[in-house]
């Protein structure tokens, strides 16, 4: 089992959600977060002052999956993310050792 998390901009997620769906990911976990790479954040304006947000706003999505569901995962999210200009955000793949369902106390792959 693998856990994918993807670091997106925020008015992408319902087009990454609805192709995780298509891909067949049953659950997924999402938060609000800030953060910046390479877009180093930008320079505003706010009543005649100009300030740097340094934090920009973003998505982090996690999702656990089966080894074999990585790959149209990973495309998934990169196709569904993407727009082409600079910070589009990341995707992380990591794997899990164990997962318990607590409600069932499943384990493993029958507890995704």
């Amino acid at each position: 089992m693998k856990k994918i998390e993807a670091v997106i901009k925020p008015f992408k997620i319902d087009a990454v959600k609805e192709a995780l769906q298509a891909a067949g990911v049953m659950g997924l976990t999402v938060t609000e977060v800030k953060g910046f790479g390479r877009q180093k954040g930008h320079t505003e304006l706010y009543r005649g002052a100009e300030y740097v947000v340094d934090f920009l706003p973003k998505i982090k999505l996690e999702v656990i999956v089966n080894d074999a569901d990585v790959p149209k995962v990973i495309e998934a999210i990169e196709k569904s993310a993407k727009t082409g200009q600079i910070g589009d955000g990341k995707i992380f793949v990591s794997g899990m050792e164990q997962v318990v369902r607590i409600r069932t106390g499943e384990t493993g792959s029958n507890a995704i």
